[in-house]
C-alpha cells in the first residue's frame, strides 16, 4: 500500500462511525486481547499468523497476517492511552515482507454504550498519502465487517 509520493503526512485522517450490537467491555476487550485480536484483525484474504497485545500505555502490540499465496504483512504499534472500555490511543506501523515500512499513524478508538450496543468511532491519522489512506480505509472497513461477525458469533 505504499505510494510512490510523498504528501508529507498531510493527507486527511480516516474516520469510521460503526455501530455493534455487543456490550462496550467486550468490543474493549475484542481490542486488548491477542486471542480476540487475532480473531478479526486482518483484511478479506488474510489470515492472523502471530499477535500479541500488552495493552497499557507504553505497551506494545504486534499483529502478522499472511494470504494463502504468502503475502505477508506486520502490523506493530505502542499503546499511549488505555481507558478501559472506553478509549484506545496506540500507534500503529506497516511492514510488508519486502521490508518496505510505513509511517507511524496514530489510531484513536473511542467506544460509547448505546444501551446493549457500542458505538465505536475509529480515526486514524499520520498518511503519507491520500492512496496510502484510501487503501488502509478499504482494510478496516473489511476487518470491522470481521470484528461484527467475530462479536455476534462468539
Amino acid at each position: 500500500m505504499a505510494s510512490t509520493h510523498a504528501e508529507g503526512h498531510t493527507a486527511r485522517p480516516i474516520s469510521i462511525v460503526r455501530l455493534f450490537d455487543a456490550p462496550r467491555e467486550l468490543v474493549f476487550r475484542t481490542w486488548t486481547q491477542a486471542e480476540e485480536v487475532a480473531a478479526w484483525f486482518a483484511p478479506d484474504g488474510f489470515t492472523v499468523t502471530d499477535c500479541a497485545v500488552d495493552a497499557r500505555p507504553g505497551g506494545r502490540w504486534h499483529v502478522r497476517f499472511q494470504s494463502a499465496s504468502g503475502e505477508g504483512h506486520r502490523e506493530y504499534g505502542e499503546f499511549r492511552e488505555v481507558v478501559r472500555p472506553e478509549r484506545l490511543v496506540f500507534t500503529l506501523t506497516q511492514q510488508g515482507d519486502d521490508g518496505r515500512t510505513g509511517p507511524e499513524t496514530l489510531v484513536t478508538v473511542a467506544l460509547a454504550e448505546h444501551g446493549s450496543k457500542t458505538e465505536m468511532t475509529f480515526e486514524q491519522t499520520g498518511f503519507d498519502s491520500a492512496a496510502m489512506r484510501d487503501g488502509n480505509t478499504e482494510g478496516w472497513r473489511e476487518c470491522f465487517v470481521n470484528l461484527d461477525h467475530h462479536l455476534t458469533t462468539s
